[in-house]
C-alpha cells in the first residue's frame, strides 16, 4: 500500500477534487517498470491537472505529476534493473497517464532516463521539466551560435521555474543575463542566480507598431510568448535566436516577419514532452555539469503530497517562485 494524490471528477457537476488516498500496486497501470518514487515537483501543467484538468486529463480518477525521480523496484525491460536511479519528464505522464504524485509509479521503459552522475533524485526534481526545458533552450541557442561575450541574453518570466534555471545556467556559462520579471521583490533572488540586470516586465509588455527596434539581445529564452515575444523579436541582434518555451503571456503572436527577413533572427521552438532519448540524455548530462548546485538549492521550496492542492492553485495564479520539490515520503 502507498500514498498518492488522486484527482476525482463528479460526473454530474463536472467539478474535480484532489486528495491524498491510499492505493495498492494493483491500482497502477500496466507497464514494464515499477519505480519507488522519491521526489516530484510542481509545473504549470500539474496545476491544471490537479485542478480543472485543462483538457489534459483523459480519464478519472487520475494521479497527476508530470515529473518524478526515484529507484527502480521491478522491471521487465533489460535496460533497467532494481536499484537503478531514474528520472522521468514528459511523455504525457501525469496528463494522459498516471504520474509522479504517488509513492509508486509504473511506466514504459522508453520514458525513463538514467539519473546522470552528479545528480541525486532530489536535485533532479529541483530541475524537473522546467529545468530540463531550460537546458534544451540553452542548447538550442548554442547550436545556433550563442557564445559568451557577445552581449546580453534575455530571459523572460525569469522568476518562474524555467526562467530561474535558465538564468543560473546562462550565468554559470559566462553570459550576461538580463532577467525580465513583473515581481520587483524578486530582484535579490534573480541577482543571486546570476542575473546582471533586472528588466521590469512593463518595459517589454507593450506592443509597438515598429517591427524593428534597437538591437539589444544576443539571445533569448522566452517563457512568456504573446505580445512580449513579438516585442523581443524586434530587439534581437542580427542573426540572434529566441528559444520559445512557454505562453504565460498568451498563445497569440502579434508579430511581423521583418525581424526574420532583415536581421536573420531565428525563432526556435522548444518541446520537452516528446524529446528524443539521445537529446534527453545530452540535456541531463549538461545539467549535471552546467547547473551550479548552490544556485539550484536557492530555488527550492520543499513540499509534501498534502501541499499539492494548494500549490496547484498557486502556480496557476503565478504565485510560485523557483522550483518546488515534493518529498513523496515526508
Amino acid at each position: 500500500m502507498f500514498k498518492a494524490l488522486v484527482v476525482e471528477k463528479d460526473e454530474e457537476s463536472g467539478k474535480t477534487s484532489a486528495g491524498v488516498k491510499t492505493l495498492t500496486l494493483d491500482d497502477l497501470p500496466e507497464a514494464e517498470v515499477t519505480v519507488a518514487v522519491e521526489y516530484s515537483t510542481v509545473n504549470y501543467k500539474d496545476g491544471l491537472c490537479i485542478g480543472p484538468g485543462g483538457g489534459l486529463v483523459r480519464t478519472y480518477p487520475h494521479v497527476p505529476g508530470i515529473d518524478f525521480a526515484g529507484t527502480v523496484e521491478a522491471s521487465n525491460d533489460a535496460r533497467y534493473k532494481p536499484g537503478d536511479k531514474v528520472v522521468l519528464t514528459g511523455w504525457r505522464v501525469g496528463e494522459a497517464h498516471w504520474g509522479g504524485y504517488a509513492q509508486k509509479a509504473r511506466v514504459k521503459a522508453d520514458w525513463l532516463v538514467p539519473l546522470p552522475e552528479g545528480l541525486d533524485t532530489r536535485a533532479a526534481m529541483a530541475v524537473g521539466t522546467a529545468g530540463f526545458t531550460a537546458m534544451l533552450a540553452v542548447m538550442a541557442l548554442e547550436d545556433h551560435g550563442l557564445k559568451p561575450g557577445n552581449g546580453e541574453v534575455l530571459v523572460t518570466g525569469a522568476a518562474g521555474g524555467v526562467g530561474s534555471v535558465a538564468t543560473a545556467i546562462l550565468a554559470h556559462l559566462g553570459h550576461e543575463v538580463a532577467a525580465v520579471t513583473g515581481r520587483p521583490e524578486q530582484e535579490g533572488y534573480l541577482r543571486g542566480l546570476g542575473a546582471s540586470r533586472i528588466v521590469p516586465r512593463e518595459e517589454l509588455a507593450e506592443t509597438v507598431k515598429r517591427p524593428l527596434e534597437s538591437e539589444s539581445w544576443t539571445g533569448c529564452v522566452d517563457a512568456v510568448g504573446g505580445a512580449m515575444l513579438a516585442r523581443v523579436l524586434g530587439q534581437m541582434k542580427y542573426g540572434a535566436s529566441v528559444a520559445a518555451v512557454g505562453l504565460a503571456g498568451g498563445a497569440n503572436l502579434p508579430a511581423t516577419v521583418i525581424p526574420f527577413l532583415l536581421r536573420g533572427v531565428n525563432l526556435l521552438g522548444i518541446d520537452s514532452v516528446m524529446q528524443p532519448y539521445a537529446n534527453r540524455v545530452r540535456a541531463w548530462d549538461r545539467i549535471a555539469t552546467d547547473l551550479p548546485m548552490d544556485k539550484l538549492e536557492a530555488m527550492i521550496t520543499p513540499a509534501t503530497l498534502e501541499d499539492l492542492p494548494r500549490l496547484g492553485a498557486d502556480i496557476l495564479k503565478g504565485q510560485v517562485k523557483g522550483r518546488v520539490v515534493v518529498d513523496l515520503n515526508a
